[in-house]
């Protein structure tokens, strides 16, 4: 029997409703996205402590180096870590480190929270499980291993559908890396292929303590819902948790939005005071006592020219803030605006794909070719999903045809011999700008997965300062460069077939990947 039999429960999920955005841009004010803190704290840094990354060895040494030089905190959320020998040097860093804070005088300060989604990180003998329950049994006061496990699935459907299938059904698929008041926000795993060959987003920001607060925070959150490793390779709940897959599903899913939202709530609240005290005190008359409340601070820090935005998209749980904030940038881009969006996996929501088609700006979207698609090559039926991904393009592609939009709306295939490709966010260009003032970088692909299945964070980071805009406008250029413009001739070619079953099923599975 095939495989794909074991997914028909889901094959016709209910419509989703999506919640109308929360208001139009407005220009007034420090920048025209102020809106967004009408949903999430909003940090003010300065843009001296963003730095864009560019390459996955770039990633993988900074990752070792925040590693070795933390002192209170390491916190890391992903997919999964990988198995070889490049992500056991990642253990062994953290086991050296934990070592010294052992040595050092006084109770050990430094403390590790790794969230993993409990299928994925669960998958084969040797697997993400295994390879930090070492960590667990030499320091298990220090360390603590979150296995985020989907509350949709349970009973029947859990029992029947096999490992690598369950993890269609809903995963943990945020990638936070912090160290200290360090934050790497990234679409990468903790995975050899993302430290060597498979590009991706890295953005770095530097001493910022009040960014590191919010996500420590948000993973220590869904780590309280989450399952616990212990050191004998099994999993338990915290005490007094409803269970995520044996307990009720509604009673899981209220306690998981409660949690996540006072994360969020209490931040926001915070900033909002941070930000009234900080323009009472910069009003004529108090710059006395401004000057004085910086120097107790330790000196005086720069005016903020970047602004943060934790974006979080928590379908299980109620929570669609990643959707609304993305929706209204979409909807709101003015014409002559210009979007570069970019996604390892092109498989767009119905609603991102009626407001490329049937708004303003002009788009460049950025997908990877079948070649450097990570699953080509693959063993099974998902070897036949690089086929279904150009089967969802062409479509698209054609309607774009349809409607006469080959000009404002252009796509893009990512090719490099021997990478794969796994890049996405988006760029927004004001018009008659050569430079972005937005970008967004983390998990998310656009897709229903992204929007309704799996757990998702990204930041929106909004800068007026030229040095970061250029930065952020080399990242864009240097990933487009790789790439060739779709065409009505691309879909000729040989490579580009798509067998009749792929076509037949594509429709009733693409919600699931």
């Amino acid at each position: 029997r095939s495989s794909w039999l074991l997914l028909a429960p889901l094959l016709t999920p209910p419509v989703p409703v999506v919640t109308a955005p929360p208001c139009s841009l407005c220009p007034e004010g420090a920048h025209r996205f102020q809106w967004i803190r009408n949903l999430v704290p909003e940090f003010g840094i300065s843009s001296s402590r963003v730095k864009v990354l560019s390459s996955p060895a770039e990633f993988y040494e900074l990752l070792k180096v925040q590693i070795k030089a933390a002192r209170q905190r390491v916190v890391m959320a992903s997919l999964y870590l990988g198995t070889g020998l490049l992500e056991q040097e990642l253990v062994y860093c953290l086991e050296e480190t934990l070592e010294k804070s052992l040595q050092a005088k006084g109770s050990p300060d430094l403390r590790v929270s790794i969230l993993l989604d409990y299928t994925r990180g669960s998958r084969g003998r040797k697997n993400s499980r295994t390879m930090l329950i070492p960590l667990l049994q030499r320091f298990p006061e220090q360390v603590r291993v979150s296995l985020f496990h989907t509350p949709n699935l349970r009973g029947l459907l859990r029992l029947l559908i096999p490992e690598r299938f369950n993890e269609t059904i809903g995963l943990q698929h945020i990638k936070v890396y912090l160290f200290d008041d360090n934050v790497i926000l990234s679409g990468a795993n903790l995975s050899d292929l993302y430290f060597t060959n498979r590009q991706d987003r890295y953005v770095l920001l530097r001493d910022s303590p009040e960014i590191a607060d919010f996500f420590t925070e948000l993973v220590d959150a869904i780590g309280d819902v989450s399952l616990q490793l212990q050191q004998d390779d099994t999993v338990q709940m915290m005490e007094g948790m409803v269970h995520p897959y044996q307990g009720d599903k509604v009673a899981y899913c209220e306690i998981a939005n409660r949690r996540v939202m006072e994360v969020i709530n209490s931040a926001r609240t915070r900033q909002e005071l941070l930000h009234a005290k900080t323009f009472h005190s910069s009003q004529p008359g108090n710059s006395f006592l401004s000057q004085q409340g910086s120097q107790a601070a330790g000196g005086l820090k720069p005016e903020p020219d970047t602004w943060i935005y934790p974006l979080i998209q928590m379908k299980p749980f109620g929570i669609q803030i990643d959707e609304m904030v993305t929706e209204t940038l979409l909807t709101e881009a003015e014409r002559d605006a210009r979007i570069y969006l970019t996604t390892g996996y092109f498989n767009l929501t119905q609603a991102y794909m009626d407001l490329i088609l049937g708004t303003r700006a002009e788009y460049r979207i950025l997908l990877a070719s079948p070649e450097v698609n990570g699953f080509f090559g693959a063993k099974g039926v998902a070897g036949a999903i690089p086929a279904a991904y150009v089967y969802i393009e062409h479509q698209f592609y054609s309607e774009v045809c349809c409607l006469q939009q080959q000009e404002r709306v252009q796509l893009q295939e990512y090719s490099r011999a021997g990478w794969t490709f796994h890049a996405k966010g988006l760029w927004l260009y004001l018009a008659g700008s050569d430079l972005p003032c937005l970008t967004l970088i983390g998990s998310p692909n656009f897709g229903y997965r992204s929007v309704h299945r799996d757990l998702e964070a990204q930041v929106a980071i909004v800068t007026e300062n030229k040095a970061l805009q250029q930065q952020l406008h080399q990242e864009q250029e240097q990933l487009y460069l790789c790439s060739g413009v779709v065409s009505t001739s691309t879909f000729e070619q040989p490579s580009r077939y798509v067998k009749l079953w792929v076509k037949l099923v594509t429709p009733l599975i693409k919600n699931f990947f």
